[in-house]
Formats: C-alpha cells, sequence, structure tokens
C-alpha cells in the first residue's frame, strides 16, 4: 500500500487502518466478555443438570460456575511467554482457537466419551474442562488485548483506543445476555435446563470463528517487532498510523529502551510492578464479577421470575454500554487518575445502600438502582481505565512480563471473589455486599497515593519516569 501525499487523504487512510486493527483486536475483548457472561444465564440450568442432579453442594456448584477463571489465571499467566516468543498476533490466534473450542465442547460435554442428557462426575469434569479452556482464550486475550492496542495506537489516542477494548467486553456481555434472554424467552423451565443452556455456550463459536479470521489480516506489534530487530517492518507499520517524520523519531525512541536494559521483570524497580498488581487486585475485590456472573439470581432474589430477570440483566448491561462510552470519551481528556478516584467512590455508595438494602431484607426497586449506580461507577472507571493503565505504565522490555503477572493477579482475585459469592451469601448478604463496599474504599486510597497520571504521554516518556524513580 502506498503512501499519499495529500495530507487529507493520508489522514483518512490512516484513521481507517488503525480503525480496522483496533476493531479486529477488540473482537478479542468481545470474546472475553461473551465467554465471561455466557454462564450467567446458563448456570441455574447447569446447576439443575450437573450440580443438584447428583446431590452435590453449593460450594461445588460456586467452583463449577467460577472453573473457567482457573483457564483465565493460567492464560493470564502464559500470555507474557507466548506474546514475547508467538508474537501479539500469533498469540491472539491461538487464543481465538481456545476460544472456539470451549464454545463446541462447553455446549455438548458428551461430545465422544458420555451418553447425552446423563450427568455423572466425568461429565462434570468434562464440562469444567471445556470451560477452563475458554479462560485459557480469555486469560490470554484480557493481557494481549490491550497490551496490541496500546503498542500500536498514537499517545493521543491510546486511552481511548485502549478503552474500547473494555467498550467491547461489555457489548459482549449485553451480546450474550440479548443471546441468552432470546433462547430462554417463551420456553419452559425443563427445556432450558435440558437444551436450552447448551445454546447458550454453543452460540460463541459464532464471533470466536470470525475473531480468527480477522486476526490474519492485522500487522504485528511494532514494539515487538523492535524487540526482535525487524526495524523496517516496525517502521513502516509505525509510518501508516503516524506519519513518516514522527515513525522515524517513535522507531529511535523504542530502539532506545530496549537497548539500554536488561529486561528483568524489576529492572525498573518494585514500585511500577506492585501498582499494576494493585490495579488488577482491586479491579476485581470491590465485586464487579460478582454482578455480571450472578445478575440474573440476584433479580430472581428480588422477585423476578426468571425470563423477567434475564430482561432486567438485559437494562443494566445497556446501562454497563453507556457509562463505558463516558470512560472512552473523557479519558484522553481528563485523565486516568480522577476517572478510578470518581468510580471509587460511586461504587462505594452503590455496594454499601445494596448492603443496607440486604440487611434489612427490602426487596424492589431500590436495588436495582443501587446496582446500576454501582456497575455504571464501575464502567466509567475501573472497567476500562485498569486496562489501559496496565496497557501502558510497563517498560518496553518487560511488558510482556510485567501485564502477564498483572492479569495473573487480576484473574486470581476474580476467582477467589467470584467462587467465594454464594458461601458469602449464605452466611449474610449484608455482610457480603458491605465486603465489597469497604474495598472500593480502600481502592480510593490507593489511587489517590500510588497511580500516576498517564493521560498523553507516549510509552517511552512513561518509561523514563520510572527509570528516573528506581
Amino acid at each position: 500500500m502506498k503512501h499519499s501525499s495529500d495530507p487529507k487523504q493520508t489522514k483518512g487512510v490512516t484513521t481507517l487502518y488503525l480503525a480496522a486493527i483496533t476493531f479486529t483486536a477488540t473482537l478479542g475483548g468481545l470474546l472475553f466478555g461473551y465467554d465471561t457472561a455466557v454462564i450467567s444465564g446458563a448456570e441455574k440450568s447447569v446447576q439443575a443438570f450437573l450440580i443438584e442432579s447428583q446431590g452435590l453442594s453449593t460450594l461445588i456448584h460456586g467452583l463449577t460456575i467460577s472453573s473457567a477463571l482457573i483457564g483465565c489465571i493460567i492464560g493470564g499467566a502464559i500470555s507474557g511467554y507466548f506474546s514475547s516468543i508467538l508474537g501479539r498476533k500469533k498469540s491472539l490466534i491461538v487464543a481465538a482457537i481456545l476460544f472456539f473450542l470451549s464454545a463446541l465442547g462447553s455446549g455438548f460435554p458428551e461430545f465422544l466419551f458420555f451418553e447425552k442428557g446423563n450427568a455423572t462426575m466425568g461429565l462434570l469434569y468434562m464440562f469444567n474442562l471445556y470451560r477452563i479452556i475458554g479462560g485459557i482464550g480469555v486469560g490470554m486475550a484480557s493481557a494481549i488485548v490491550p497490551m496490541y492496542i496500546g503498542e500500536i495506537s498514537p499517545a493521543h489516542l491510546r486511552g481511548r483506543l485502549v478503552s474500547l477494548n473494555q467498550f467491547a467486553i461489555i457489548f459482549g456481555m449485553l451480546v450474550v445476555y440479548f443471546v441468552n434472554w432470546g433462547i430462554a424467552r417463551g420456553q419452559n423451565l425443563d427445556w432450558i435446563d435440558n437444551i436450552g443452556w447448551r445454546y447458550m455456550f454453543l452460540s460463541e463459536a459464532i464471533p470466536a470463528g470470525l475473531f480468527g479470521i480477522l486476526l490474519f489480516f492485522v500487522p504485528e506489534s511494532p514494539r515487538y517487532l523492535c524487540l526482535h530487530h525487524k526495524d523496517d517492518e516496525a517502521l513502516d507499520i509505525l509510518t501508516r498510523i503516524n506519519g513518516k517524520e514522527k515513525a522515524i523519531a517513535i522507531l529511535h525512541e523504542i530502539k532506545n529502551t530496549i537497548e539500554h536494559h536488561s529486561g528483568n521483570l524489576f529492572s525498573y524497580g518494585k514500585v511500577v510492578i506492585i501498582i499494576g498488581i494493585l490495579l488488577s487486585v482491586f479491579q476485581q475485590f470491590v465485586g464487579i464479577n460478582v454482578a455480571l456472573y450472578y445478575a440474573p439470581r440476584i433479580f430472581e432474589s428480588m422477585g423476578a421470575a426468571k425470563d423477567a430477570s434475564m430482561l432486567q440483566t438485559v437494562v443494566m448491561g445497556l446501562v454497563n454500554v453507556i457509562f463505558t462510552v463516558v470512560a472512552i470519551l473523557t479519558v484522553d481528556k481528563w485523565g486516568r487518575k480522577i476517572l478510578l478516584l470518581i468510580g471509587s467512590i460511586g461504587m462505594a455508595v452503590g455496594m454499601f445502600a445494596i448492603s443496607g438494602l440486604a440487611y434489612f431484607e427490602v426487596i424492589g426497586m431500590g436495588t436495582l438502582i443501587f446496582i446500576i449506580i454501582y456497575t455504571a461507577s464501575f464502567m466509567m472507571s475501573w472497567g476500562p481505565i485498569t486496562w489501559v493503565l496496565i496497557s501502558e505504565i510497563f517498560p518496553n522490555k518487560i511488558r510482556g512480563k510485567a501485564v502477564a503477572v498483572a492479569v495473573m493477579a487480576q484473574w486470581a482475585a476474580n476467582y477467589l471473589i467470584s467462587s467465594t459469592y454464594p458461601v458469602m451469601m449464605e452466611f449474610s448478604g449484608a455482610f457480603t455486599y458491605g465486603f465489597y463496599g469497604v474495598m472500593s474504599l480502600f481502592s480510593f486510597y490507593f489511587v489517590w497515593k500510588m497511580v500516576p497520571e498517564t493521560k498523553g504521554k507516549t510509552l517511552e516518556e512513561i518509561e523514563k519516569s520510572w527509570r528516573y524513580n528506581e
């Protein structure tokens, strides 16, 4: 593709090129959201089919519903190795294959080895295995997609473009809420518990296949290419995105950062690694995935019928999309830090209110309103901004490994919070939601004291700030 000498035409081509790359990459985010939220519509059916039919405990139910998170931890842990050895692009192709296999296997876990419709412990293990395979794809995509977008994006657009990944995650959740609702709508409970839940999982194969195909048409990250001494290829991609003059300057900056450091995880000090880990942990300890995974059950506990509870979940999904757009529009104007602080306050208000309503056993519209306040606050702040910061705070030479550590910590925290939710709720709903409110306050203090502002800085400028703080 030749570069036009017409600035307007060049800008148009560049914008289209960058948009196409970002759209393809964010399909990984959509699958992240789709895979993690598909369980919200299927979890009661899975409980009836695989757990209650065998007389298994609530703890086994919680572990089964959260089993994909084991894969997410594994995927996050190996993402650094894959992204450093195979590259960002090929690693995402691997993730797409895992999504596809998981969709087919979760929907039909009896494949080859078991009799259809006959629930056994072996079938329970196989279902969990397929969910773990999908989780590995989620873990890899959750680390590599924002890293890839961050490394491709111009500095003045990076926050917005990486935030689009969170939009894709939430949009994927919204899509699957509609899919689950559409599958369950008008059907009797026996059909949903025997057949419907399978269609919910199988539906993921469609976006997974599209993601895998489109990835063959996007370039590799220029910063990864520089790390592997493919400077000409890196310069060509940087030129198409930034223009020739700026591309040469960026390439020079990248080369300087990767030539003067060993690449040891702590070669820039421990503070940047600690900040990355705590961003990840707090994003989960505030309890967001409890609201996402168990949304229909929460609404049913408020007195809604099953199909009505799924519709209320769709409403919550729409609110999530709207407030993620708020973050996209403000992250490069207001900055990362102020959005995180505002979000922490909103989440604390929402969770403490839900805790109070649970304590006084008040069931009604108020619970829905405060769940929306809580999730809206998260979606305009900790949802997208955590991924933005994780994609940009780590220096070039350690980014793959550091992002892997942060994402692994995030999924471990997610698993701990999600798998303990049913047991905590049996103890006390007021205590459970109050705990998430306290974590929201702690997240505010952490951001106020430790998190730097990165708005408008190149990745290499951010890297220099850590170098000087060693």
